[in-house]
């Protein structure tokens, strides 16, 4: 009965988006103040529809009810109770419901926390929100339905994706899907303001705190995603360039670019075209990775669907709303002209730069994922690119951004003089400088790559700490940590933010060019060394796991003739799905990995071992987190968790009809 109370909830909120779609921005364009007033209570009234049919589907699952479909291809009654909750999400259909519910979260959001926005702003903001989520409600419904009912229900499921089973990807999609439809509302709100003909310092204000939610959950969901790549699947790895992956960074690389843009906006009312422009993209990007994951156009082990019906129709959903929206921005162009003028030499002009940077990186990532398909339908040819090619492609770009962040956050606003910009960072050059000069004398190949890591990762650390230390002014380190403590969060949030950046671009220089790795073949009793370790086999043993079976490997870490750990490395087969996974070994430290992949049975009684040092592994993520902390204590910052004071418009000063 739940099951189909859960359909009916789902039919009812795209009753009620359609309602909030059509009605406040049609009484916003006729200033009737009660017509408005609508988007409030409906945005409520659709999130706690889609919340009760989410909850109607996530019970089925946990019950196991094997009446439905969606229930037998993605569960089990053996499997775990954790993957039988992720394994809502798991799938095509339930992502699918998630997306929308967290969508209806964030409309939801913009009713209860935007009471100082404009009446007909905020109402044309819930009225563009809700249109999305008629669209996707209406992909749910007539192409997706996660509530079809079997008429033979079978005894047992046929199991979610082994690979899926992990504490990792079970909030790994819910994060990044935070981050993806969080973009919506700053794609609402531009979308907004060019039906509206106004965009202001106050809009870049109201905006920006939505972007820094998004890109802090795409940070996260980006950082968990390369975390579980690394441990789980087995190659030694923390990003592989798939076409899914690209799919998240896309929208996290623009998502970072209107982030910038939008404080040019609120602070100098410059750059409104570049902030539209980017939100209308960023969300598009979104969108676009939705497409790749669900049409099977890519090929990709992160794929929910294959289905070229379900890939038509969000294909169209991406031309009805980036159509519309860009056609909209054409037509409004007159309306984003700036306000305040800069110099060359400016604040203004480096999150210029920065924007450009992003944006090429992100086209550049975009023409890479999808050249396979052009190539196959415009050549008949199949193709790969692979990640010789985005790192040869996107690293010049990033070096660009590394070297001139650091300046760019000390320049003024307006104009400034370079000289005095660089003066102030010659410490952070010069320690950057030795770094580099001491790591390419002690390494022991001449790759140039580690000593620039080192480089551009000290430069963007202690620039950010002498950009911090220059809003405190002079006194003893005491009252200068002091004032720190005091300084408005946004600026704390932003040195951590350009910190951790360092800390992530250090990290995966440093992995790349001095990680160890050994392939062979080792019998039980073995020993092999790697590097300053010695890794030796003790034996493999089966393991009967609560829905699957196991070879795990018992492997000592041993230096200096001392077993230091043992780890298990694991091969196991799932018998419901029919395959197998990689667990891998990990001795986890702070400067180092040691890595262990236990792989296939040879014929002599030896198995495969594939065996790595993995130098500042865990700093990759180290420096993830410290970026979505940064981000996090900006969003704390109280100038952008209340919204600018509310503007007195036309429309809103229209007495109700």
């Amino acid at each position: 009965m739940i099951t189909e109370l859960g359909h009916f909830a789902l039919i009812l909120a795209l009753a009620v988006a359609v309602v909030n779609t059509v009605v406040p921005l049609f009484g916003a364009a006729k200033g009737w103040h009660r017509w408005m007033a609508i988007a409030e209570p409906a945005a409520t009234a659709q999130l706690i529809l889609v919340a009760f049919s989410f909850l109607a589907l996530t019970i089925a699952f946990v019950t196991s009810d094997f009446s439905l479909k969606l229930v037998v291809l993605n569960s089990h009654t053996l499997k775990p109770m954790l993957y039988k909750i992720s394994g809502v999400w798991g799938n095509h259909e339930g992502s699918l419901l998630l997306w929308v519910l967290i969508l209806s979260l964030f409309g939801a959001s913009v009713a209860w926390f935007g009471g100082n926005l404009p009446a007909s702003l905020r109402a044309r903001v819930l009225g563009v929100q809700s249109s999305i989520a008629t669209a996707f409600l209406a992909f749910i419904l007539f192409t997706s339905n996660p509530f079809l009912r079997l008429i033979t229900p079978p005894f047992d499921g046929e199991d979610l994706n082994p690979l899926l089973q992990d504490p990792g990807l079970a909030f790994h999609p819910p994060f990044l899907y935070l981050g993806y439809v969080g973009l919506s509302v700053s794609f609402s709100f531009a979308v907004a303001a060019l039906i509206e003909g106004r965009v202001d310092a106050a809009w870049g204000r109201w905006v920006r705190p939505w972007t820094l939610a998004a890109w802090v959950f795409l940070t996260i969901g980006i950082g968990l995603g390369s975390w579980w790549a690394y441990y789980e699947l087995g190659w030694g790895g923390f990003w592989f360039w798939d076409p899914v992956e690209n799919a998240s960074f896309m929208p996290w690389l623009l998502a970072a670019a209107l982030l910038h843009s939008a404080i040019v906006v609120e602070k100098r009312e410059s750059l409104k075209s570049w902030t539209i422009l980017l939100a209308i993209m960023a969300f598009g990007f979104s969108l676009i990775g939705t497409f790749i994951v669900r049409s099977g156009v890519l090929t990709s082990v992160h794929a929910f669907a294959s289905d070229p019906e379900r890939g038509m129709f969000i294909l169209a959903i991406i031309g009805v709303f980036m159509g519309g929206a860009l056609t909209l921005y054409a037509a409004r162009a007159r309306v984003m002209e700036a306000k305040g003028a800069f110099g060359v030499v400016s604040r203004e002009s480096a999150l210029v730069v920065n924007n450009i940077l992003l944006a090429v990186t992100c086209f550049v990532v975009f023409v890479g994922t999808v050249w396979p398909l052009v190539a196959e339908l415009s050549f008949g040819r199949k193709l790969s690119v692979g990640a010789p090619f985005f790192n040869m492609a996107a690293a010049p770009f990033f070096l660009v951004l590394g070297a001139i962040l650091p300046i760019g956050a000390i320049l003024p606003w307006k104009r400034g003089k370079l000289g005095r910009a660089i003066t102030r960072l010659i410490p952070a050059a010069a320690l950057a400088v030795a770094a580099a000069a001491l790591v390419w004398a002690m390494q022991n190949d001449k790759s140039a790559m580690g000593p620039i890591g080192v480089m551009l990762g000290t430069w963007l650390i202690v620039g950010a700490a002498i950009d911090l230390g220059m809003r405190t002014g002079r006194g003893t380190p005491v009252q200068r940590l002091v004032r720190i403590a005091r300084l408005p969060r946004a600026d704390l949030g932003k040195a951590v933010a350009h910190g951790g950046f360092g800390v992530t671009v250090f990290a995966i220089s440093a992995l790349l060019a001095w990680q160890v790795e050994d392939i062979r073949a080792v019998s039980p009793g073995q020993s092999l060394p790697l590097g300053k370790y010695e890794i030796r086999l003790n034996e493999v043993h089966d393991v009967r796991g609560p829905n699957y079976t196991s070879n795990m490997g018992e492997v000592d870490i041993i230096r200096d003739g001392t077993v230091i750990a043992t780890v298990e490395p694991e091969r196991r087969f799932y018998p419901f799905a029919g395959m197998p996974t990689t667990e891998a070994g990990i001795l986890n430290g702070v400067f180092s990995d040691v890595y262990v992949v236990i792989g296939d049975p040879q014929p002599n009684g030896s198995w495969a071992v594939r065996s790595y040092i993995k130098p500042f592994a865990n700093w990759i993520w180290g420096g993830a987190i410290l970026m979505a902390l940064g981000g996090a204590l900006s969003l704390s910052d109280r100038r952008y968790r209340v919204a600018a004071g509310a503007r007195k418009s036309p429309a809103s000063a229209v007495p109700a009809e």
